[in-house]
């Protein structure tokens, strides 16, 4: 009875820990909260019934990320999704400054014309903030390939930041 109990404790941590990273990370998975909600769902219900293999605590959260995008490539196994077109997902920006809105559209824009091997690295570090070490294992990658593209993506999403901002002053 105390080691389910123990289980129940350590996951409810997991959860309350991870839930908003892990939800991010859906989020910009599919563009469609409900999908990552269910997405969410089925991590934590996966993460509920292997809790007990879970070792180390401080690799939950690399744990949680890899069972989430196996739930992410398991739906289009199941079935075919339809598409969303991009340009027309909103994340809720609570700020009510157009040019920030303007300049947070700009760079999701930018960041969904960088190539898939450059836009996940970039993403695993900034929505889940893992290191290069962790991206490289979660990708099966080496590691100095994901430093690689960790400054490729950035170098090219600067160019493109740039261009937006050239192309937005030139308008006026």
């Amino acid at each position: 009875m105390n080691n389910k109990k123990a289980l129940q404790q350590k996951y409810q941590l997991l959860v309350n820990q991870y839930h908003g990273d892990l939800f991010r990370y859906a989020f910009w998975l599919t563009g469609d909260k409900h999908i990552a909600e269910d997405i969410l769902q089925e991590t934590f219900l996966r993460a509920w019934k292997a809790i007990d293999q879970l070792q180390e605590v401080k690799a939950a959260k690399a744990w949680l990320i890899t069972i989430l995008r196996r739930e992410n490539a398991r739906r289009f196994e199941r079935k075919q999704l339809q598409l969303v077109d991009i340009d027309t997902v909103q994340i809720v920006d609570e700020s009510n400054d157009h040019e920030d809105q303007q300049q947070h559209q700009q760079l999701r824009r930018a960041i969904m014309m960088l190539a898939t091997e450059y836009r996940e690295p970039l993403m695993l570090q900034i929505i889940a903030g893992f290191s290069g070490d962790e991206i490289a294992s979660l990708l099966s990658l080496n590691k100095n390939t994901v430093m690689t593209r960790l400054f490729r993506a950035k170098k090219q999403l600067t160019i493109l930041m740039n261009n937006a901002t050239e192309e937005i002053v030139d308008d006026e």
